[in-house]
């Protein structure tokens, strides 16, 4: 079997300490000695502390080391207190420091268990010797452990704690039971003693699991230390199932071996995971080596393949010889367990000559003798075990005495008896301070107002940052339908959602405020009647009235005759003279035995007394048992009053039962015990409204801070949205401006391009038989330069806007559309195709047949000229239906695509009716006959548009601007 890594735990750090001087000066003051004649013994206690902190980690001498140092710890507190109020010494391990002996001690033993785990997991486990001593040391460092757990029952750090103390047991035990394990499978011992230790071993490593998550987690431990312990986990728990597969496939148990095999497989893989998600790097206080990943990992895979292997093996021989069921893993019974490591205590560890070799003799023993100073402690011992004996008696009998006084009500019960209710019904202490509590206090009406104000002025804040953030993404989104994707501005709900989750969280906390502002207010009308009562009678000083009057009217007062509680008198006063006499001899008896019974309890806590100061006059042993018996008489007299207080109680109550079978007695204890439960419930009734008044004080003065906080938060939110919506504004505002120029840009070059256009359609519909081709091929006179900022592409034109063909020629009036040209040069950045003029509504009306068509009629001016028709051989081009695409063709290629031939004497129709655009329509009114025409051109209709857009009040974000 591959030797696994082992877990040893850290030493704790300490800082250099001076034992010399604190001890000479408890010497000089104390034992009245010259210090100088120690000087020797306190130096050596301090060259122990010292040699202590070089102590090595792995080694037995180190381990003494320690143990000497521990050893004359305890000698020393024989002889010196150690701690903040008489020799006062800093003991600083780790972080911590402090003055108690105790605490160097815990931290020395703390050591040693670290020492020898570190010794234990640096053997050589392949050699029998070394695999011996590391079992020894893992066991002996649990013991170590142990006696920290059972002696120092309150750590002063976290890592002396009885759960991280534990968890250290655990490891080393489960650890120890894993070299156990080691040497009985190198030595071929039977599988199913192999299955229970490996069992054994698993269970232990579960329990170290827990805390060591817990201590990670706190950075007691470091991190590999888990990933240890949760792959030894899986990996034994595996080695179990694995072995004892093994002894069940002995055992002709087939199917459950195979079922084992297939939990070890499962197992294995996890171990095999957490053993890939070890680090390479490893820290040095964790004590393991660098190689441990590698290491676990290859143990892993070796264990991983065996399994396999073998569940092939019994797979194998299940299915051709066997044919056994495997039973589910619910099934299985469980492995047995065989514990193999366990504690080894201290007093086993060092025994008899080796305390004596490994420690040394007394330091300290010429200052005090050590046979004085064991029999001062064993007879101090004595002596504490008789006074605990007689505390635990007189407190048992004066429990005893108390329950049964106030079983019988008394002595109260006596004097309502002697002395009527007139006593009972002067006004409560607790009562009259509840009233001085309401003096000065204002009302709260004033308060709640200043809430609902609060409130109210936040959600007014919370209202207008709605609106405002519903305003803003309104008109963003406006701006998107109008515009379209001209509008690139991101949508406002994307970047105003941590805005409105902000209102919507602040409107919550005020609703729940609200609530509590609600049940607050039911309180104050709950009560309000009761406090100003109150505040009346603790300014006018009137308590005693107020008190008195509540009385009455829960019905302390008798119904019939009306008198006052005083005025009522005593139960003897009332009662006949024969009968007089009987009562009060009565009464005089139970007074009497309660005195009696007062002075017995006075008695045994004076005895005790002296016997806890009593003082031995000899420290000798023979003279313990002498010494021990002066305190006799003591414990005589502790008894005697135990048993005359067992005999008083007996005739106490059977006077007191024989009083209270008198009818007069039972009237009066009845009508008290009534008139207890009335006082209580006024006092009860009281007390709420006292702590109704606290509560509200505490809630509006919470109520306040809230309100107070919340405005600043929302205020603190209201100047975000206004800075959002701002922003905004500013943005919107930027973008429309370029949409605008861009338009204006669009339209001024729009009109150019439809002036040319009509200039090129004209020539090719020219009639004129003296014009020659060439007249068609000759050079365009420049147009107007555009301006730079009015360039825009003509979309799409309507057909309908020209008159049909005339039907005289053999043809279907059919409409020719412009064909879609866009001039991708002069297009802005930032350009969405935009409306187009509807020609169809400015269509002339139809002609008939004898109408004839003269395009010198419209007055072309001259400088243009007037290009002839083609002759009738030349092939004429025709615009295609509307469902074909002919998008993208420039017009001076019109004349090269022509395929039809034109029919003998054809009429061309006439241009599209209407101005040039508008931006255009006064510089061209010199050139164009037909420009002058009243019919509406797109210039127009855009200008319509946007005097109706006008009436929108979002259009153009006049607001942001």
């Amino acid at each position: 079997m591959m030797q696994t890594p082992m877990l040893s735990c850290p030493l704790k750090a300490t800082n250099e300490i001076d034992w010399i001087a604190p001890l000479k000066q408890y010497i000089r003051t104390t034992y009245g000695d010259d210090p100088e004649r120690y000087a020797d013994e306190c130096a050596a206690l301090n060259r122990l502390r010292q040699d202590m902190r070089g102590a090595g980690k792995d080694s037995a001498a180190g381990r003494d080391l320690l143990y000497r140092y521990y050893g004359q710890l305890e000698l020393l507190d024989l002889r010196f207190p150690v701690d903040e109020n008489h020799i006062k010494i800093s003991f600083t391990w780790s972080v911590l420091s402090s003055y108690s002996l105790a605490y160097e001690k815990a931290s020395i033993i703390f050591n040693i268990s670290a020492v020898l785990s570190c010794h234990a997991a640096h053997q050589d486990r392949n050699q029998e010797t070394m695999l011996k001593v590391a079992y020894h040391s893992f066991q002996a460092s649990a013991g170590m452990f142990t006696y920290i757990n059972e002696n120092f029952l309150h750590a002063p750090s976290t890592d002396l704690s009885r759960d991280t103390v534990k968890t250290l047991i655990a490891v080393m035990l489960a650890q120890g039971q894993e070299v156990f394990l080691e040497k009985q499978i190198a030595d071929g011992k039977k599988v199913g003693l192999m299955a229970k230790l490996a069992s054994q071993a698993a269970y232990l490593y579960t329990q170290a699991l827990e805390g060591v998550q817990d201590n990670v987690a706190k950075a007691i431990f470091e991190r590999v230390w888990l990933l240890l312990v949760q792959f030894k986990t899986h990996y034994m728990t595996s080695l179990a199932h694995y072995y004892q597969a093994l002894a069940d496939d002995d055992a002709n148990s087939h199917g459950i071996a195979i079922s084992r095999l297939e939990i070890a497989m499962t197992l294995a893989r996890e171990a095999a995971k957490v053993a890939n998600s070890f680090p390479s790097s490893i820290p040095a206080t964790s004590n393991l080596a660098g190689d441990t990943a590698s290491i676990l990992t290859n143990m892993a895979k070796t264990h991983l393949t065996a399994c396999d292997e073998k569940l092939q093996q019994f797979n194998k021989d299940n299915d051709f010889i066997y044919h056994q069921t495997t039973p589910p893993e619910a099934a299985l019974p469980a492995i047995p367990k065989l514990p193999a490591a366990k504690p080894i205590p201290v007093s086993e560890l060092y025994q008899g000559q080796d305390i004596h070799r490994i420690v040394g003799p007394d330091i300290f023993q010429k200052i005090v003798p050590m046979a004085v100073t064991e029999s001062a402690s064993m007879y101090d011992e004595e002596k504490a075990k008789l006074v605990r004996a007689e505390s635990e008696r007189v407190e048992i009998a004066n429990d005893e005495m108390a329950a049964s006084l106030d079983y019988l009500k008394l002595p109260n019960s006596l004097n309502i008896l002697k002395g009527g209710l007139d006593q009972d019904m002067a006004v409560d202490s607790d009562f009259r301070k509840w009233c001085e509590d309401f003096v000065g206090h204002a009302p709260f009406a004033q308060d709640f107002e200043q809430l609902n104000s609060s409130k109210s002025s936040i959600h007014g804040i919370l209202d207008q940052c709605q609106k405002s953030l519903d305003m803003e993404e309104s008109v963003c989104e406006k701006m998107r339908n109008k515009y379209g994707a001209e509008w690139t501005q991101q949508p406002s709900s994307r970047l105003t959602s941590t805005l409105r989750s902000d209102i919507r969280n602040y409107r919550g906390a005020v609703e729940e405020a609200s609530m509590s502002d609600v049940q607050l207010y039911s309180t104050l009308r709950q009560h309000e009647s009761d406090m100003e009562e109150m505040r009346s009678a603790g300014e006018t000083d009137e308590a005693d009235v107020l008190y008195q009057r509540a009385m009455i009217k829960v019905g302390a007062a008798r119904k019939t005759g009306g008198k006052s509680p005083a005025a009522e008198g005593s139960l003897i006063d009332d009662i006949d003279d024969d009968e007089k006499a009987s009562v009060t001899e009565q009464i005089a008896a139970v007074e009497d035995l309660l005195k009696k019974l007062t002075l017995i309890k006075r008695e045994r806590e004076k005895v005790l007394k002296d016997l806890k100061e009593k003082k031995a006059m000899s420290q000798e042993n023979q003279l313990f048992k002498t010494e021990l018996e002066k305190f006799r008489p003591h414990q005589q007299r502790l008894l005697q009053a135990q048993h005359k207080q067992h005999s008083l109680m007996k005739e106490l109550t059977r006077t007191y039962s024989d009083l209270l079978s008198d009818k007069r007695v039972r009237q009066e204890q009845n009508k008290y015990e009534a008139f207890s439960r009335q006082r209580g419930t006024v006092m009860s009734k009281y007390k709420k409204v006292h702590q109704a008044l606290m509560d509200l004080q505490a809630g509006l003065e919470r109520a306040k801070n809230f309100y107070s906080e919340m405005k600043d938060t929302v205020d603190s939110l209201y100047k975000n949205v206004e800075g959002f919506v701002g922003n905004r504004k500013a943005e919107g505002s930027q973008l429309l401006n370029q949409i605008e120029s861009g338009k204006t840009s669009s339209g001024a070059s729009g009109a150019d391009r439809e002036q040319q256009r009509l200039k090129e359609m004209m020539d090719r519909m020219s009639m004129n038989p003296s014009s020659s081709p060439h007249q068609q091929q000759q050079p365009q006179p420049p147009s107007r330069p555009l301006h730079p900022q009015q360039q825009h592409s003509y979309n799409n034109y309507n057909p309908a806007a020209s008159p049909p063909v005339t039907p005289g020629y053999g043809m279907q009036p059919t409409p020719s559309p412009y064909m879609h040209q866009q001039n991708y040069a002069q297009q802005p950045q930032h350009q969405q195709p935009q409306q187009q003029p509807n020609y169809q509504q400015h269509q002339q009306p139809q002609q008939p047949q004898g109408y004839s068509y003269n395009p010198t009629s419209y007055g072309m001016p001259t400088s243009y000229g007037m290009p002839t028709s083609p002759p009738a051989a030349q092939n004429q081009y025709f615009s295609p239906p509307p469902n074909q695409s002919q998008g993208h063709n420039q017009y001076g290629q019109m004349g090269q695509q022509q395929q039809n031939m034109l029919p003998h004497g054809y009429v061309p129709p006439p241009p599209p009716p209407g101005p040039p655009p508008h931006q255009q329509q006064q510089q061209h009114q010199q050139q164009q006959g037909y420009g002058q025409q009243p019919q509406q051109g797109y210039g127009q209709q855009q200008q319509q548009q946007q005097q109706q857009g006008q009436a929108d009040p979002w259009a153009g974000l006049g607001a942001w601007k």
